[in-house]
């Protein structure tokens, strides 16, 4: 318990460190934030289609998929927060500025992944998902007791935890690989397959992205819960597979650190 409270401590102090930074330089921040809801007035489109063809996929009327897509632009504005320091390792990694981290008494993957935050491009996504999840799920008609409720919010955390983990493994192999473009390149369409519910993919393309590449977990599972539409094996998948990426992730990356040698070395 205290390591767990060492470690809220010491996020606290990197919201508050990025958040002076923000304020510090506010037309980059303003700048940032212009440039994500242009992003999300994008993604909205979809949603504006749908409700002015009526169109509905399966079961999913286009309240139902107002609620996926908010679920969507939600995560990606958790995803967002701490995407840049993702982005920022493989430099990390050649430069040898990972060496001036390896030495501090923390873990080193929490403080490399986590260290900075962008509430720029967090907060647009934040607001704009959570207006539209509460109006699809008014709309749709979908139960709001404290049992969804709670349920709804599990899942939610289960995919954060999840797109943490599995969107950092193709950033690990910078400590093999030297260009990682077109790698990087294939996980940010892999999140963009999420801008509509799975049900629009056929079945195969459904049981991969759910139970190998687990990418519908992240943004479907809240909604589909909602509708009753998961299983008992589904929720065991949905609880599960955070934690078996997790462990994966922090496996990984304990042995990318065997392999990595100091660039001032």
């Amino acid at each position: 318990m205290r390591g767990l409270g060492y470690y809220c401590r010491l996020m606290g102090v990197f919201v508050k460190y990025s958040l002076m930074s923000a304020l510090e330089y506010r037309a980059n921040f303003i700048a940032g934030m212009t440039v994500e809801m242009g992003w999300m007035i994008i993604k909205l489109l979809y949603v504006a289609i749908i409700y002015k063809a009526g169109t509905s996929i399966g079961i999913l009327t286009p309240d139902h998929i107002l609620l996926f897509v908010g679920t969507y632009i939600f995560m990606t504005g958790i995803f967002m927060l701490y995407f840049g320091n993702f982005n920022a390792l493989p430099g990390m990694i050649q430069q040898g500025e990972l060496d001036l981290y390896i030495v501090k008494p923390v873990s080193l993957q929490f403080l490399v992944t986590m260290r900075r935050l962008e509430f720029a491009y967090m907060l647009p996504n934040l607001v704009a998902g959570t207006v539209m999840i509460v109006t699809g799920w008014r709309l749709a008609g979908l139960p709001a007791d404290p049992f969804f409720v709670a349920g709804f919010l599990f899942f939610l955390v289960c995919g954060c935890l999840l797109s943490y983990s599995l969107f950092l493994l193709p950033y690990l192999l910078a400590f093999w690989i030297v260009s990682l473009g077109g790698i990087v390149d294939i996980a940010n369409a892999m999140w963009d397959f999420n801008n509509m519910p799975s049900m629009i993919y056929g079945k195969w393309g459904r049981r991969i992205g759910t139970y190998v590449l687990p990418i519908f977990v992240i943004t479907n599972f809240p909604g589909l819960f909602l509708m009753g539409e998961l299983g008992l094996g589904a929720c065991l998948w949905g609880a599960g597979a955070p934690v078996l990426f997790f462990i994966i992730s922090r496996r990984l990356w304990k042995m990318a650190l065997k392999k990595y040698s100091s660039a001032s070395s």
